[in-house]
């Protein structure tokens, strides 16, 4: 295979990683929040844990590597305003993501501690915080798919 579908192909896959785990992982955890059951969410939140250091660790990775590669595949200049603006949401996302891992290892953990039983209320306030923050992920992840695709001039 050519190096720029390589590229391509592993920019596409990551990316696809690093969304879909995010989407999924944060519907099973909104989902058992609603349980209110700390049984429940210390097993789901196990579960998006490992998942993230399975899939969205390494797919995070290999974005800006891949991308790299492949503006170097293609010749655009580092300096296109589309991809400042693309470093500037990936990192926005990133900065997001971090604290969110450090708040689902602690509600997993608080939960363990009470389960069975109801979920504490501390677990409950650092969701929300979770929630919150995943937000400007989210729009951020969804603002990199759009300027991947449509290249725009912006200044």
């Amino acid at each position: 295979m050519e190096p720029y579908l390589l590229a391509k192909w592993l920019h596409v896959l990551s990316s696809t990683l690093l969304f879909g785990t995010g989407i999924g992982t944060a519907f099973a955890m909104v989902w058992a929040m609603r349980s209110d059951r700390a049984e429940v969410v210390a097993h789901v939140a196990g579960g998006v844990v490992l998942a993230d250091w399975i899939f969205t660790t390494p797919a995070g990775v290999a974005q800006p590597l891949t991308g790299l590669w492949l503006i170097h595949e293609t010749g655009f200049s580092l300096t296109e305003d589309w991809l400042l603006l693309t470093y500037a949401a990936y990192a926005l996302a990133f900065l997001c993501w971090a604290p969110v891992v450090a708040l689902q290892i602690r509600i997993r953990d608080l939960a363990r501690a009470e389960a069975p039983g109801p979920l504490p209320a501390p677990a409950r306030r650092l969701y929300r915080l979770w929630f919150a923050l995943g937000w400007p992920a989210f729009t951020a992840l969804v603002g990199v798919f759009w300027l991947m695709i449509s290249k725009p001039d912006l200044f």
